[in-house]
């Protein structure tokens, strides 16, 4: 039986992993490796977040992506863009440098056995584990607004659904969403060919400001400092004070997860934005109906007016809604026994990401609603992966690895000056 299974093997199941195996932990890592963002995101797509802030976590603190850019030649500095490409090419190498070796099976279910869990996948035996650590990503919690989920499957998407965008050159898509997601895809869809139009509900467009110097006076630095999540004192908080969000009541967590750091778009793709994509602001969607191969959508604008709206696609950028009753990779009886944060849908979390349900952890987006936004961005994944690790260890009951397991045995040799056996 192992110490710790990890589900999931982007930013945060990684960073978990790396901190486990370096805690002499007997660690197993299942998933694609990286998946939402070498699956789901069109060439051509920026990090949004400043490369600085979008380290991966590993216990020396070492391997980030300044070491790994620079080992390449690459580009990583504050106020530049940095290809999703880049960061993904990245994310392969922290695997092959600082994580156990990552199984890339799919998890089929995980459900309670004894005082642990049992793991099935789709590719051969169940894993048998004393703790479960779910680092799932976003992709289970894709928003769809329910009027297009009357249209027939082929009219409407959602944008991470898509890995190559070029399909649509020469017709018209819809582009819903007001976010990041909305505007670049938009974007990259007009500079491919493709006679997009952005719908939004809101009445005008939000756009990050030009970051501002690294160094700068220090009067102007303590009146807007600089953190993980961009300037400012509120996002000072949400990156740097998550164990204190956890110690807000529910119904001001939720508030905060819902609303904090809402949708915006990046400061470097304005321009391109704005040069090639039309927008209709204000509208919302009321009806979606299929004619032929085509969509007509019924749009209600900001007067109370009628608008109707054929395309040829429609591509709902709407984001991600974090909910256990869509995590069916998890047992339907322990999902609904555990404690959840108000009405939210997410669980209610120990300091070490630990569920009410004993050694079962979350990590990422469905953590948001105990910790604040700093957990749907990567800059997160630093917070969570030392404290989750701990976690896993005090439910363990031992400082260190279990007595008699492999992670104990790796331990010992290490102590005995041979080389980390978990770094490949």
């Amino acid at each position: 039986m192992d110490d710790l299974v990890v589900v999931g093997a982007g930013p945060y199941g990684l960073s978990i992993a790396a901190h486990a195996a370096g805690a002499g932990l007997d660690v197993r890592l299942l998933g694609r490796p990286m998946a939402s963002w070498r699956d789901h995101m069109p060439d051509g797509m920026y990090l949004k977040s400043e490369p600085w802030s979008s380290n991966l976590s590993a216990p020396d603190g070492r391997h980030t992506l300044a070491e790994y850019c620079a080992t390449r030649g690459l580009v990583a500095e504050h106020g530049t863009p940095l290809p999703i490409g880049t960061f993904s090419d990245y994310g392969m190498w922290f695997a092959r440098q600082a994580a156990p070796e990552v199984e890339e099976v799919t998890v089929t279910e995980v459900t309670p056995q004894g005082d642990g869990f049992r793991v099935h996948t789709a590719e051969g035996p169940p894993l048998l584990a004393r703790t479960v650590a779910l680092a799932v990503g976003v992709m289970p919690f894709a928003h769809h607004p329910q009027t297009l989920r009357e249209l027939p499957p082929g009219h409407y998407s959602h944008s991470s659904r898509h890995r190559d965008l070029t399909r649509f050159a020469g017709l018209e898509v819809a582009v819903l969403g007001a976010g990041q997601a909305a505007l670049e895809t938009a974007a990259l869809l007009a500079e491919q060919g493709a006679r997009p139009c952005l719908v939004a509900r809101r009445a005008r467009l939000n756009w990050n400001a030009v970051p501002q110097p690294l160094s700068r006076p220090a009067l102007r630095a303590l009146r807007d400092p600089h953190s993980g999540l961009g300037t400012g004192w509120r996002s000072w908080a949400w990156s740097e004070l998550p164990w204190a969000v956890r110690r807000l009541p529910a119904a001001t967590r939720e508030r905060i997860a819902a609303t904090a750091l809402g949708p915006a778009g990046a400061w470097w793709l304005r321009d391109r934005f704005e040069r090639r994509v039309p927008v209709l602001l204000g509208h919302r969607l009321h009806r979606a109906v299929a004619v032929g191969e085509r969509t007509r959508l019924g749009l209600t604008n900001g007067s109370g007016e009628s608008v109707v709206l054929d395309t040829a696609h429609v591509i709902a950028a709407t984001g991600f809604t974090p909910d256990l009753a869509r995590l069916e990779l998890l047992d339907a009886g322990l999902r609904a026994a555990l404690e959840t944060v108000g009405g939210s849908g997410t669980p209610e979390l120990s300091p070490g990401f630990e569920s009410s349900w004993p050694g079962l952890f979350f990590a990422g987006l469905l953590t948001a609603p105990s910790f604040g936004p700093s957990m749907r961005f990567v800059h997160g994944a630093g917070f969570t992966a030392g404290r989750l690790v701990r976690g896993v260890r005090k439910r363990l009951g031992a400082r260190g690895p279990v007595p008699g397991s492999a992670g104990e045995a790796r331990c010992a040799r290490a102590a005995a000056g041979h080389p980390k056996t978990y770094l490949r």
